[in-house]
């Protein structure tokens, strides 16, 4: 843990990192995650900062969706556009039963991301707050094993870019190759019987 001066030189660095957080893609976590170990930030508060960057994605999110669901009734382009939606998310959920519980919910969540969660809890029926309560848990655990992975990684390598660059390899290449590997076991078990 660094020491600080004064409480400013804290906030700014707390700053940067919530910054890099609220980035929309993925490379915000471990780049994040390394900013904060080297301005001295606790991994606590590298957590938190992340927590309040899902609550503020909350708050910038869920009023884009209501309002595409509100256009989205007069509209014979959106209402394709929802039930193709509609379609993806049963393909995409079909595995984890017709009626999704707040588990099933917080497994898509971790797995996609909290935007994703939150659409598919609120088809669900679930409002603003547990709605956001569902996506934002399963974001955080997907936010707990990338930061432990990164700081291991790191506390490896020495590197930081280095590290971020084979966590953002892994997190865009593994579940694609996860999927495919199911597959090939299940048409493999297809074949077989």
């Amino acid at each position: 843990m660094g020491q600080f001066n004064i409480p400013s030189q804290f906030f700014s660095h707390a700053w940067e990192v919530l910054a890099l957080y609220l980035i929309p893609i993925g490379g915000g976590i471990p780049a994040g995650v390394l900013l904060a170990k080297s301005r001295g930030l606790p991994w606590v508060v590298s957590a938190v900062l992340y927590f309040v960057s899902d609550i503020i994605l909350a708050f910038v999110f869920e009023p884009l969706m209501l309002l595409v669901i509100r256009l989205g009734k007069n509209s014979k382009k959106m209402e394709l556009f929802r039930e193709a939606y509609k379609q993806s998310i049963r393909k995409t959920t079909g595995t984890y039963s017709h009626v999704l519980s707040p588990l099933s919910l917080i497994v898509i969540s971790f797995g996609v991301d909290p935007m994703t969660g939150r659409s598919i809890a609120k088809a669900a029926g679930h409002g603003f707050v547990t709605g956001w309560l569902i996506a934002i848990t399963g974001d955080m655990f997907y936010f707990l094993l990338l930061m432990s992975s990164t700081l291991w990684l790191n506390n490896i390598l020495g590197n930081g870019t280095v590290t971020t660059l084979i966590i953002l390899a892994l997190m865009i290449g593994l579940p694609p190759t996860i999927r495919r590997v199911r597959e090939k076991s299940k048409s493999r078990i297809k074949t077989s019987k």
